[in-house]
């Protein structure tokens, strides 16, 4: 089983949450693990994928220690191998865990730390690390930040970067200085767009050079852009729960993702975050079967698209 699209952050155990809070000395404004859980799920009536995004405050309070990103990343590798998923790639913005003092090399050697020690205790799955720079304003240096420490370190274990955040408010065409330098590096990337924004955000990600594109299922309503995404085998990281809590869709029932696999994109199926979204990849498999008409030989051929697109071998 493959999973391209993990958030470290919205994946976190509930419980981890709640004792780091302990050990930190941080107040969670949770009285106990039930709490936090409830303030980490996303609510069934999250009206926006900006309100979802704030479901991710309480547990980056936690992520600001290299002992905490180590416990995190080796915990999560466990949970993926207790589902059976036997290759990731988990994603996380580094300088989101430098609030106090960690420089964004430090977040990633201690999560680097972290996924390796799950490996070696698990060697029949293999996980990589997808570091994403944010959109947001004056941040473009702590981006560049993140392309030169994804250059750093891509390898066995880094592997690529990516743009996260809050699409609606911060245009994919503000990051294009982040796309150059990483053209610059030839590092392999993938975009978040066509989530809360629409065609014209996914054609922008394009023109960056990427072959994956997180989520882009607003690329249905532009029957060019559809034909371009099959010509151009760009593989779509599909994450149906999440795309109806943002409300990308109305009802999962509405999701275009068997249109797109109709069409000849490369759609895979992906759990996006496991915790935030309360999911994982065989619930979100089971809603493909169930809820949007793929067969077994649908699931099969989306994982082969999953498979050929990951970017470790």
């Amino acid at each position: 089983m493959t999973e391209l699209h993990l958030h470290l952050d919205g994946s976190l155990r509930p419980e981890t949450v709640w004792e780091l809070g302990k050990i930190q000395g941080i107040d969670l404004g949770a009285k106990d693990v039930a709490d936090v859980k409830y303030m980490m799920e996303v609510p069934e009536d999250c009206k926006t994928l900006h309100d979802c995004l704030e479901r991710f405050e309480l547990p980056l309070k936690v992520l600001q220690t290299a002992d905490a990103l180590e416990r995190v990343s080796f915990e999560l590798v466990e949970d993926l191998h207790n589902i059976n998923v036997d290759y990731a790639e988990i994603r996380f913005a580094p300088q989101l865990s430098t609030e106090k003092g960690l420089t964004q090399e430090e977040v990633v050697e201690a999560t680097i730390k972290g996924v390796k020690k799950g490996m070696d205790k698990y060697p029949d799955i293999k996980c990589g690390l997808i570091l994403c720079c944010m959109r947001g304003e004056n941040i473009e240096d702590r981006n560049l930040k993140t392309v030169e420490v994804a250059k750093k370190y891509l390898g066995d274990v880094v592997c690529a970067i990516d743009l996260a955040g809050a699409e609606s408010l911060y245009p994919t065409e503000m990051f294009e200085k982040v796309f150059e330098k990483a053209n610059e590096y030839k590092l392999p990337r993938t975009i978040h767009c066509g989530e809360a924004k629409g065609p014209e955000s996914i054609r922008k990600a394009l023109s960056y050079g990427t072959k994956r594109i997180g989520h882009g299922v607003n690329a249905i309503y532009d029957e060019e852009l559809v034909k371009e995404l099959v010509e151009k085998g760009v593989t779509l990281e599909v994450c149906v729960t999440s795309n109806y809590h943002t409300k990308v869709v109305d009802s999962i029932e509405k999701h275009p993702m068997k249109k797109l696999f109709d069409a000849g994109v490369r759609v895979t199926v992906n759990s996006d975050n496991m915790t935030v979204s309360n999911t994982n990849i065989h619930k979100e498999i089971e809603i493909l079967k169930n809820k949007l008409g793929f067969t077994d030989a649908d699931i099969e051929k989306i994982q082969k698209y999953a498979e050929e697109a990951r970017f470790l071998k």
